[in-house]
Parts: C-alpha cells; structure tokens; sequence
C-alpha cells in the first residue's frame, strides 16, 4: 500500500506564524488555493484509489480540486487533524512555538505519554492517526493520498517510517502542500513503513512558495529545544 500524505494549503494563520490547531480553522488565502489547484497536474501520473482529509476546513479545500479532477468523493476523518497546541493555541511568539515543538520531539524519542499542555498525549495522536490508515488498509486500497497537516504528517512519519531520523527531526521540512510518499514495508510492528520520497516545498512548483509564510517552522528552534 501507499500513502501520499500531503499537507494542506497556506491559510491566513501560517501567514501570521501562529499555533493555529482549533476546529473548524480558517480557510485557505488565495494562495493556498492555488497551490490546492496546482495538485491536479503534479500529482496526475500517480494512480489513487481514494482521497482522505481531516475534518479542518483547510485541509478538505486543499483535497477538493483533485477530489473533482478524480472523481471521487472525499473521505473526511477526525483522527487526521493537526496536534493539538492546547494553552498554546493561536499563539506566534518563538518560546510558545519552542514548547509545541518541544513536546512533540519528546513524542519522537519515545516519551509517548507526555501531555501537550492543555492537549492530547503522543499516544494518543498516534493512535487516532493509526486508526485512520488501518481502515484505509482493511478496506484493500492500495494508493490514498491524505491531506492532513504539517506537525501531524512529521510526527507520524517520523515515528511510523523505519528509515527516518529522529535524532534530527530538523531536517524534515513540510511547506504547505508538499508531500511524503511511504510504502508499507512491513516488518516492524511499531515502524512499518518506509518513506520513498519527501518532498518539503509545494508540489506544483516553486512558484506557488512562501516559506516565510507557511507556519511555524521547525528550523526556528535550535537542538536545545530537545
């Protein structure tokens, strides 16, 4: 099976740089809609079999043009939604973004049950995540693209990935609408996938970039955050 995990188009609060988590969240700025569109003809060699968003408004804007082009109807999923930054939401200043970002690289190096304060545990994100991919694979897809977000895709295919890094999740950029492809390698129970391609800038093209204004990024916090 493969999964295309692809994250959502920019919204007026990646522009501002805040810890924009709550539901139903702001739509996407004109921008992200273009680069919505630009998912059509970068992705139109891959064959997919269903399309899946979370329940955030941005998220299912960014799947409906390619839900359209394809057909389909989209698959909207609570479990898909961005990581909870609890006391921290809507929050833009560099010690809050400091403390989300801390907690979650906790959650990479095994701490599963520390708590965002206010939020939910790793566990707890990752096994909402999980539930979600094992219906898509007890239902026999074989190719899903999944318009989720930029902390939930890092965090679940750092931890779910065999062949990623977790001492250095720096190194795994996520602009808005780009894409990780994995392939369920099986094997390991916990970590069964293997990531193929990781593609951190807008897939349909560096045109469509505005990584200034694309959320808070995890280059922004040094090793010491860990």
């Amino acid at each position: 099976m493969r999964l295309i995990l692809i994250r959502h188009g920019q919204t007026p609060s990646n522009v501002r740089r805040l810890l924009d988590t709550a539901l139903p969240g702001p739509a996407l700025t004109e921008l992200g809609e273009q680069q919505a569109q630009a998912l059509v003809p970068a992705l139109a060699e891959l064959p997919l079999d269903a399309i899946y968003a979370s329940v955030a408004l941005r998220a299912q804007q960014t799947a409906q043009p390619l839900v359209e082009a394809r057909g389909l109807d989209l698959q909207v999923r609570e479990g898909l939604r961005e990581i909870s930054a609890g006391d921290l939401e809507l929050a833009g200043d560099l010690p809050s973004i400091k403390s989300y970002l801390k907690v979650v690289y906790a959650w990479l190096l095994g701490e599963r049950e520390l708590r965002m304060p206010g939020g939910e545990t790793g566990a707890e994100v990752l096994s909402r995540f999980d539930e979600v991919i094992r219906e898509i694979s007890e239902a026999g897809l074989q190719n899903v693209a999944v318009v989720s977000h930029g902390a939930m895709i890092r965090a679940w295919a750092a931890c779910r990935a065999a062949n990623t890094d977790l001492e250095n999740p720096q190194k795994y950029d996520l602009s808005n609408t780009g894409m990780v492809i994995l392939e369920n390698s099986g094997g390991d129970a916990e970590r069964p996938w293997r990531i193929v391609s990781w593609i951190g800038e807008p897939i349909g093209g560096p045109e469509l970039a505005d990584t200034h204004h694309d959320g808070p990024e995890i280059e922004e916090v040094n090793a010491e955050t860990r």
